[in-house]
């Protein structure tokens, strides 16, 4: 069974926003929400058009996103590919 490698990335962390930050500031929408738990950023999922969570790993290397929807604990790893 694989193990996640980037657990030490994961921070205590306040969204910026309740949103995701760059659709708020382009007007767009979203499907569902994840939190980087690195830095506190707020992007949008991979169902969402924009996908601003995925890129947000992709422009800073944090790995780790947290679901940001109510009732929703689950994390992903994008680099393994796994739930830490």
């Amino acid at each position: 069974m694989s193990r996640c490698t980037h657990l030490d990335q994961v921070q205590d962390v306040t969204p910026g926003t309740q949103g995701c930050e760059e659709c708020l500031k382009s007007g767009d929408r979203w499907v569902h929400l994840r939190i980087c738990m690195s830095c506190g950023h707020v992007g949008c999922c991979d169902m969402s058009k924009n996908k601003h969570a995925r890129q947000h790993f992709k422009d800073s290397g944090h790995a780790i996103m947290q679901s940001f929807e109510p009732g929703e604990t689950w994390r992903w790893c994008y680099i393994d590919n796994i739930e830490p």
